[in-house]
């Protein structure tokens, strides 16, 4: 299974149209080699190099496994969660300083969840733990 953008590859920097030095809208994605079985998607990013630790920057799950993210835009059915920013939906890089890693992690599932918008993270991977049938991670760079 693969994740891309058109907007970047694998370890390269992020447009700044995705970040909060821009419009702060999700990029677009595509899903390639997703397994027949699953039955569902669901997408947790994150950068490890925050100075508070793993900060989250978007959880959204039940992606339909034969769709693309547009950018600025969620898939049909598709729900998204609470960020670190304390917001539900998509946050982009915002570094203080520094260059830091975004990685998107993409999971295949065997089922959809029954979460609500309130999830964040820790409730997103405790429903997705016994569910996930592939992954795959495209990391995105941005400097403050």
């Amino acid at each position: 299974m693969q994740i891309n953008s058109s907007k970047f590859n694998n370890t390269q920097q992020i447009p700044s149209i995705y970040t909060c030095k821009g419009q702060n809208i999700n990029p677009p994605l595509t899903f390639l080699n997703v397994p027949p079985q699953a039955k569902s998607l669901a997408l947790i990013v994150n950068d490890p190099d925050s100075p508070s630790g793993n900060f989250i920057h978007w959880v959204i799950w039940n992606i339909p496994t034969d769709s693309t993210i547009l950018e600025g835009s969620t898939p049909k059915n598709a729900t998204q969660g609470r960020n670190d920013f304390g917001n539900v939906g998509y946050g982009g890089p915002c570094p203080r300083n520094g260059t830091h890693r975004y990685v998107f992690n993409l999971f295949a599932l065997d089922s959809n969840i029954s979460l609500t918008s309130d999830a964040g993270e820790p409730e997103l991977k405790k429903a997705i733990e016994n569910h996930i049938l592939d992954s795959s991670t495209l990391t995105g760079m941005f400097s403050a």
